[in-house]
């Protein structure tokens, strides 16, 4: 049977904003075409290693030297190892340039990386969409709160989030399921923090996790989280969002979804006549076949570097520096987040009491630096991430080496100890940017992508200022053997890079309008990492969604009424 060609329109990409245009397309009647570069993914079936006890997980869960000799990029990802593996790509896989130490991290399947994601789900603030036009940097957002929070409802309600409503203005509540419990130990850190410091607050984080579905999961065929936290293996359960167990098995029952596996996107065409895009140009990952897809509309959602890549290689004679590029910036203004710094120590006390299951979520103190003013000598904030756990067996260097007295010893779950990480707003510049190589070309006769990112001074001010504020939270709170810790590893293992294709309302100095529609190509909407104006502090997934959603309402409208 020959293959369908002709779709109302085109979403590149399978994870998350992609999972989320092609929802909300199908279910406006759109006949909706996704294009994923890597393999199929059907929840429940192709989740492998989801049931093993780590015992059965090949070197319990560690990958040979020989494996790792071979990729020393992306066995530095967190979370990686023999269990999961299957989530994401080798080193050989996709190759690209590295003008400045950047360690990308990529999964090629249905669903991409909505099966490996953190799941944090924090809200920005209007601290955040008002930041650089408050404190001069980059350009100003072209939305505000107002404008994205009703999208945020809308996403929470459907994918599942738990958290608390703490009142936060610099981290609004939301649509919210129960949250996960604080334990004995993070609840005294908690009343520590609120005695100290007033103005900074220890909760519940927001996380993508059904603690108590609600009949809308329920109808996705999906179940309540079992607190495993073995999520990156594929959650046979549905606990966790991703679009393979959510998103796209919702836009396949409309009836009106393709899924296109194996489809390497080479480039969006133009079509000069009418001044749009005519469609995508396809390489078969298998077969290597050159096959083009019409659409009426295009939604970008390959990933933000990919986004990136495949924009400044939509190359015509009305486009020569990629679709859309009469500013010049596209595939500038790249930026990340910081997650530099760590701080370990131990809580004294606490020996009689312990906790039940494996909590998959972390607690949060949320962002203190910077909101209403500049209150340090950096720009931008910064969310911490921290727990509280027991370590396993009370071993010491004195401790037998076998018998009775050994057993017990591990057994017996030791001290208290607290972790504590950062995860901090960059601040966006011209010279941290994604190019095309001009002599260099992928399996696909594509150019290779040169990445030219890194960190400047704000950044290496922030990492001090994070690391001095919590060890003295810590202290206060009667902590003890306080370990700090600057990895000062390169950027990309946040696995949150952004920008290049930026949101702005000048054409001059941004790629897309308030609806993450292209200012020169209007039938084009990049609603993933690469769209974003700034950082913020948050992660960043939640906002993908919201945008993606209000994005396709948008498109759709404009179809309807055929501006499109």
């Amino acid at each position: 049977m020959k293959e369908e060609r002709s779709y109302d329109a085109i979403v590149i990409g399978s994870g998350i904003s992609g999972g989320w245009a092609a929802k909300e397309l199908c279910e406006k009647g759109l006949k909706t075409l996704v294009l994923e570069r890597g393999r199929s993914i059907e929840h429940l079936k192709d989740y492998p290693t989801a049931p093993l006890h780590p015992w059965q997980v090949p070197h319990r869960g560690r990958m040979s030297k020989a494996f790792l000799d071979e990729n020393p990029l992306i066995s530095k990802a967190a979370g990686f190892g023999s269990d999961t593996a299957h989530f994401f790509i080798r080193d050989q896989d996709h190759p690209y340039i590295q003008e400045q130490p950047f360690d990308w991290i990529r999964g090629y399947q249905v669903g991409g990386k909505s099966l490996t994601w953190g799941r944090a789900c924090q809200r920005w603030s209007d601290f955040e969409f008002t930041a650089p036009q408050r404190f001069g940097y980059g350009i100003d957002w072209p939305i505000r709160y107002a404008d994205i929070a009703p999208w945020y409802a809308h996403v929470e309600k459907f994918i599942g989030v738990c958290g608390h409503a703490d009142g936060i203005e610099a981290m609004p509540d939301g649509e919210f399921l129960p949250p996960f419990q604080l334990n004995c130990v993070e609840t005294a850190l908690q009343e520590s923090i609120r005695k100290h410091y007033p103005d900074r607050h220890l909760v519940q984080a927001r996380w993508a996790h059904l603690t108590q579905p609600k009949d809308i999961h329920l109808q996705q065929g999906r179940g309540k989280c079992q607190a495993r936290n073995l999520c990156m293996r594929g959650c046979p359960y549905g606990g966790y969002f991703s679009s393979v167990s959510s998103t796209l098995p919702w836009a396949q029952k409309t009836g009106k979804l393709t899924i296109r596996p194996h489809s390497v996107v080479h480039s969006i065409r133009y079509d000069e006549a009418t001044q749009k895009a005519s469609g995508v140009r396809v390489i078969d990952a298998e077969s290597k076949e050159v096959i083009d897809f019409s659409a009426r509309v295009i939604f970008v959602n390959a990933s933000a570097l990919n986004s990136n890549l495949i924009l400044l290689n939509s190359r015509s004679n009305r486009f020569p520096n990629g679709l859309g590029n009469d500013s010049g910036l596209l595939g500038k203004y790249v930026a990340f987040h910081n997650y530099r710094a760590s701080l370990h120590a131990e809580m004294p006390g606490f020996t009689d009491r312990y906790y039940f299951g494996r909590n998959p979520t972390d607690a949060i103190i949320a962002n203190y630096r910077n909101l209403a003013k500049q209150d340090t000598d950096y720009l931008g904030g910064f969310t911490t991430f921290l727990g509280a756990y027991r370590k396993k067996g009370t071993l010491t260097a004195k401790s037998p080496g076998f018998g009775a007295e050994f057993k017990k010893a591990m057994t017996e779950p030791g001290t208290w100890q607290i972790y504590m990480y950062m995860q901090g707003e960059t601040i966006p510049k011209d010279s941290n940017h994604v190019r095309l190589s001009t002599d260099q070309t992928d399996a696909w006769g594509i150019p290779s992508l040169i990445t030219s990112v890194g960190y400047d001074e704000n950044d290496e001010k922030m990492t001090e200022d994070f690391i001095r504020e919590s060890k003295t939270m810590l202290e206060k709170a009667g902590c003890t053997n306080i370990e700090t810790h600057d990895n000062r590893q390169a950027p990309g293992l946040d696995i949150h890079e952004m920008g290049g294709v930026r949101m702005g309302r000048d054409p001059k100095t941004s790629l897309l309008n308030a609806h993450n529609q292209m200012h020169a190509v209007r039938n084009v909407f990049v609603t993933d990492g690469a769209c974003m104006t700034s950082t913020g502090n948050q992660s960043p997934s939640l906002l993908y969604m919201a945008l993606t959603a209000r994005a396709a309402a948008y498109a759709a409208k404009e179809l309807k009424a055929r501006r499109l």
